[in-house]
Order: structure tokens, then sequence, then C-alpha cells
């Protein structure tokens, strides 16, 4: 086995029995991704402004996607309310993925 390898087997083993003086322990907080509804994610779109064939783009979804989330017949998934929740803080983000001409 790879000394580093088993070098880090002893110490999770001795972290798990009290002796944290070999390991750093970051405490990570990650906040809750929300939930959008249809108006919710067309002001997002409308904000930046685009079109839903450019606002899919930036997503890497369908078209027909952002139309039935915006028409209310379905709901993004957690990694696209993740993007929606970044676009949502900064709009401004999406021109790096999207330049209109």
């Amino acid at each position: 086995m790879d000394d580093t390898l088993l070098k880090s087997i002893k110490q999770i083993e001795a972290y798990l029995h009290g002796d944290d003086s070999q390991v750093r322990v970051d405490n990570v907080q990650v906040t809750p991704i929300p939930e959008y509804d249809g108006e919710r994610i067309k002001k997002i779109r409308k904000s930046i402004p685009v079109t839903q064939h450019v606002f899919a783009y930036a997503l890497a979804v369908s078209p027909r996607t952002v139309e039935a989330w915006e028409a209310g017949r379905s709901r993004p998934s957690g990694s696209s309310r993740r993007l929606l929740q970044i676009i949502e803080a900064d709009p401004q983000l999406v021109n790096q993925f999207v330049q209109v001409k």
C-alpha cells in the first residue's frame, strides 16, 4: 500500500479516537437551494435579458425545459436550481457563457 495512503488511514483512525493533532477539520455550511416557480424563473431570465432559447443554452437545458418551467408544467432539478440561485444573485454572470452580438 502506498505510504501516503497508509499515513492518511492512520491519521483518520487517530482522529476517530479523539486525536485531532494531525488533521485539519473544516466545517462547511452550504446555503439551501431555493425552490423556483415559473414566475420567478421568468423574472430571472428577463433580468438578464435573454430569450428562453439563450437562457436554456446558458443553463445547459433544452428550450422546451425552460418553457415548461416558466409555464409551471415542471420544476427545475437541484443542479438547475443552484444555477438559478447563482444567476439570480448576479445576473451578469451569464455574460461569461453567452455573448449577445
